[in-house]
């Protein structure tokens, strides 16, 4: 029978097929293959029975995967989640760009959830001025924005519809509602969550392993602590530009095909120009010299 790994702990994989879920372990012969299951593998498993236990089984086939992360690690994404609040935490535009660049390189949709609407406050223009600044952000990025409160249950029409069919990891900093948005859509607490500290204004990661959670026979959400700082061994100071598609259609006018957009003068680049015009965001334009910047550092620092 075929099934989805959704949660590995201890040695032993526990997979969801038909309707239940199995506790397996893996065929002796992966050791010498090198090849290790993950949470999120489809695999081949058949159930043995066992006299003290019910559902459990071997796992005798991983099948291709179609995509992998490592951290978290888990395989076959459909789409990554990034939940980040508009207060208490204060969103960091850079550390969402961080965590896009990751799901480009693996070429993993993504949705952008913004959390805790209800901290702003709509009378003063704050909650119109957030909204259109993100909206302005991303919308050149092709990146869809959804904006919820996260704990009130009208949330859970909208954002369910957003992951039916679909294997989606949700990911962001601690402290933004991540956990209390599935334990929403799951209608029963199985995801802990953690109060913010009151003198800085962040959470505690709560996630303590890679588990997914099925909402119905195909559709699973995983919560994790999110991905590594690290940039991708694929990003670069020279093509990190590449991966910001409202760059596109201003970089084929740079004077110099070399162009980073960054020391260049603004007569000689045409995504300059266009920040200067506010035909790109800004704030992408700043978070995109930050990482550059960080990159440049990074690169500095293994050469010494």
């Amino acid at each position: 029978m075929l099934g989805k790994i959704i949660k590995g702990v201890g040695g032993f994989y526990y997979v969801h097929s038909g309707g239940s879920v199995f506790e397996c372990h893996a065929k002796g012969g992966f050791r010498n293959t090198k090849e290790k299951p993950m949470v999120g593998d489809m695999v081949e498993m058949v159930e043995v029975p066992d006299s003290e236990k019910e559902c459990t089984g071997q796992i005798l086939r991983i099948l291709p995967r179609k995509n992998a992360l490592l951290r978290p690690p888990v395989s076959n994404v459909d789409q990554a989640v990034l939940v980040f609040s508009v207060k208490n935490p204060a969103p960091s535009f850079p550390l969402i760009d961080r965590f896009l660049l990751h799901l480009m390189v693996r070429e993993i949709p993504c949705l952008l959830f913004f959390n805790k609407m209800d901290l702003l406050e709509e009378e003063s223009g704050e909650e119109r001025d957030f909204l259109q600044s993100v909206k302005e952000n991303y919308s050149g990025a092709g990146i869809p924005v959804y904006f919820f409160q996260g704990n009130k249950e009208k949330e859970e029409e909208k954002i369910r519809p957003l992951l039916k069919g679909k294997t989606s990891v949700f990911s962001g900093p601690s402290g933004v509602g991540k956990s209390t948005m599935i334990n929403l859509l799951l209608g029963e607490e199985k995801m802990e969550t953690g109060s913010l500290s009151e003198k800085i204004l962040r959470g505690k990661n709560t996630t303590r392993h890679a588990e997914f959670f099925a909402l119905d026979e195909d559709s699973y959400v995983l919560d994790t602590p999110g991905f590594t700082s690290l940039f991708p061994p694929e990003i670069s100071p020279e093509n990190l530009r590449f991966f910001y598609p409202e760059f596109e259609e201003y970089r084929q006018f740079c004077h110099y095909n070399s162009c980073v957009h960054i020391g260049e003068r603004k007569i000689d680049c045409a995504v300059k120009r266009a920040v200067s015009e506010g035909k790109i965001p800004s704030l992408r334009y700043e978070s995109y010299k930050k990482l550059y910047e960080e990159l440049v550092s990074e690169l500095s620092l293994i050469h010494i």
